[in-house]
């Protein structure tokens, strides 16, 4: 009898998603996409904001009043996402998630009023708390309730909805700017008041994280225990201790923390203080080719530098099941490094800014893809959205420093080209961190 063989094709990666995986997808993107929207808007109508906010004595030093505000919103960013990260680990992911959309929904659309540029740092300043205390609550609970399969895949689509929220903005601004008249960019702002409607979406139709009510009533449980007289374990402590000291003061986490922070730092100063000034870069080029709409160019740069940075997201889902978290990590900090020169060194015309602006978008701003996908498998449950907060933002504290230092010296060394190779070198301390770090792929969460 001739024998029959059968082969058996393995399941799709998302085989095992269901309807509420998918809703906790649309959730973390949506919240997201506005953060990306208002990060790029920023950066797209700082100078047309500031030309009308600023006195005529305060013009001629108009650089450094956007490094100022810039700097101002990501001091916010960053204060809020560390505070945000410590409420999620005690409220809820999805309580947390809610209230930080609707502070930053809130106050992007009263950017829309302000009459003078201390009530535009100030806005900005509260808009950056809620911004910076969103992410984390998306990326932990796609962590914490998606499939082992399919988790890198579902934080790099996630992550994308950064690019895409960038795009959203440089697309508006390309229609605005053309008809909007002078104040086309408090519209910019206004429409970022819209992200306060998903509140209700999410309230309705996104579940908690089971881990975390599971951890949560841990918590509880042995912090009484504890009031009674009875020692706890190491691993009880973990569960039971204000979550900020269990990060700091446990020798195992606040080492994966510090290592983290520092590729942190790299992602994140390389993107403020190098590929942020893309767009201003692209115009400034199209002046000096006497092109005929050199803001255009600078729209142009924004759209292309935001299309390879979905592209970077998303590819850095799968290639983190392909090749491994380090891997990927290696790839991401030697591209950005390589891509640096070719925008602002080998491109001497808008057109070809404009093209490799897409090539250092998926490597420079598609990076940040390695945050959503690696700390979450790095920490424990009990203590993992404070922890994957300190990591995404505390390097925002240094990355405030980007923009003010990278603004002089613009000034200071007669051009970006000279200043973005400058702060390139900050790549290399993220890879000398990748070599310490445990590679995570395949291994479950921690508990």
């Amino acid at each position: 009898m001739a024998s029959v063989s059968t082969t058996i094709k393995p399941a799709r990666w998302y085989s095992e998603l269901n309807a509420g995986h998918w809703r906790v997808l649309a959730a973390s993107f949506l919240g997201w996409i506005f953060d990306g929207y208002e990060a790029y808007a920023l950066l797209l109508v700082l100078g047309p904001a500031l030309r009308q906010l600023l006195g005529p004595a305060q013009l001629a030093d108009l650089s450094r009043y956007a490094g100022v505000v810039v700097a101002i919103t990501l001091f916010g960013w960053a204060a809020g996402g560390v505070l945000g990260g410590i409420v999620a680990d005690y409220i809820g992911r999805k309580r947390t998630m809610m209230l930080t959309i609707l502070l930053y929904a809130v106050f992007s659309g009263l950017t829309a009023f302000v009459q003078n540029w201390p009530e535009l740092a100030a806005c900005r300043l509260l808009t950056g708390l809620g911004l910076g205390a969103e992410w984390a609550t998306g990326a932990t609970l796609i962590a914490e309730t998606w499939p082992a399969r399919a988790r890198a895949k579902g934080q790099g689509m996630m992550q994308s909805a950064f690019g895409w929220g960038s795009l959203l903005a440089a697309g508006v601004w390309y229609l605005l700017a053309s008809f909007g008249g002078p104040s086309a960019w408090r519209y910019l702002f206004l429409i970022g008041a819209v992200p306060a409607f998903f509140v209700l979406f999410i309230r309705r139709h996104l579940d908690e994280s089971e881990k975390w009510i599971e951890k949560n009533e841990e918590r509880k449980r042995l912090q009484e225990q504890r009031r009674l007289g009875a020692k706890l374990s190491v691993e009880q402590a973990v569960a039971a201790d204000f979550t900020l000291a269990v990060v700091l003061r446990n020798p195992q986490l606040a080492r994966l923390g510090v290592l983290c922070t520092l590729m942190s730092v790299a992602t994140t100063v390389g993107y403020w203080a190098i590929s942020s000034w893309i767009p201003a870069y692209a115009e400034s080029i199209a002046k000096a080719a006497s092109s005929s709409n050199p803001a255009q160019w600078a729209a142009l740069a924004g759209v292309l530098y935001n299309l390879g940075a979905i592209a970077g997201y998303l590819a850095g889902g799968f290639l983190a099941d392909t090749i491994g978290r380090r891997p990927l990590l290696v790839l991401y900090f030697c591209g950005s490094i390589a891509a640096t020169p070719l925008v602002y060194l080998w491109s001497h015309s808008p057109q070809t800014v404009a093209l490799t602006a897409t090539i250092c978008g998926a490597f420079s701003l598609g990076q940040f893809v390695w945050m959503a996908i690696y700390p979450p498998e790095l920490f424990p449950t009990a203590v993992r959205c404070t922890a994957v907060s300190m990591i995404f933002n505390l390097s925002r504290f240094v990355a405030a420093l980007g923009p003010l230092i990278s603004g002089s010296l613009i000034s200071r060394l007669g051009g970006y080209s000279s200043t973005a190779m400058l702060f390139s070198l900050v790549y290399l301390l993220g890879l000398a961190a990748v070599p310490l770090l445990p590679e995570t792929k395949g291994k479950p969460l921690p508990m």
